[in-house]
Order: C-alpha cells, then structure tokens, then sequence
C-alpha cells in the first residue's frame, strides 16, 4: 500500500512533447528511406534496379522530385535478368513528371557493349530516350581512350558524339 503513492507520484500529468509543425511542405519529403535497394518493371518485366544509401522523394515540390543526395546506383536487366548497363554517380535528383534524371559528382557508366563513361554531370531524358552532358567526358573503349567536353547519346549510350573531341583514338578509313 505504501509503495502506490510513490508510483502514482512519479506519473506526471505533464504535456506530452510535440513536433513542430510542418510550414513549407514543398521543403519536407513524404518519403525519406536510408539503404535502400529497389526494382523497376516495365509491363510486368524487371527492368532496372536502383540501390542508394539515402532517397527522399519530394511530392509536393513544384515540381515533384526525387533526390538521391548520397549517391545512386542503378542497373539495367535484359530479358534474361542479366545486367546490360550500369550507372553510379555520387548525387542523382530524378523528375518524376519530366522523366528526366540529372546526375553529378563521379557519374560512371557502362553501356551493353562495355564501353566505360566518366564525367561529372550527365543528363538522361527518358521522354525524348538520350543522354547528353556540357561536362568533360572519358570513354573507355577495348582499344581507345576518347576524352573530350560535351556529349550527347541515345539512352542506350550506343550512338554517342564528343562535341568537342580530345586525345587519341584510331581512325578506321
């Protein structure tokens, strides 16, 4: 009997703390998820798979993106599920309604034929399907090394041009 008060005494009827109100919604994503490894179909066929450490998706942001502020790595599937291209790049911010990504920092890609892209901005328009960047770029072939400022290229990164071209590389006559 004596040990009841001292219990009750020690329950306060204090306020319950409380989280500041949200003010700007377009500043708050509705999803923020730490390591997290995903897949995307295309007409119930697993087509990509996106891995990142951080990935907040920003809903009400005008307009609405993804952000992938601690880096991306995706990987795209043939039929098969083998892996026919890769892509990693220390930042990536996807909007969803323009289909378009932006990737930065060291962006590293690698095609279907395994030719090798460093840059450190690249630009990928799934709506119009190419690839494009201002930035400095190095393909790495079987036989070359092609480096140069600007690029542009199909999504596949299979039919691509060097704007402005510098190094050496073998000419086929």
């Amino acid at each position: 009997m004596l040990a009841a008060p001292i219990f009750f005494q020690s329950c306060g009827h204090g306020e319950v703390p409380k989280s500041a109100a949200i003010t700007d919604r377009q500043a708050t994503p509705i999803l923020d998820v730490d390591s997290v490894s995903t897949l995307i179909s295309d007409s119930g066929v697993v087509r990509y798979r996106i891995s990142a450490e951080r990935w907040q998706i920003y809903d009400k942001a005008e307009p609405s993106y993804w952000e992938f502020k601690e880096g991306i790595y995706l990987e795209e599937f043939d039929e098969d599920l083998s892996v026919q291209a890769s892509l990693r790049a220390d930042y990536a911010r996807y909007w969803d309604k323009d289909e378009r990504w932006e990737l930065k920092g060291k962006v590293h890609a690698m095609n279907e034929k395994g030719e090798k892209f460093d840059t450190e901005l690249l630009v990928w328009d799934q709506h119009e399907e190419r690839v494009f960047s201002d930035s400095a770029i190095t393909i790495t072939r079987d036989s070359s090394v092609i480096q140069g400022v600007g690029f542009e290229s199909n999504q596949t990164m299979t039919n691509y041009t060097i704007l402005n071209p510098t190094g050496y590389f073998t000419l086929e006559d």
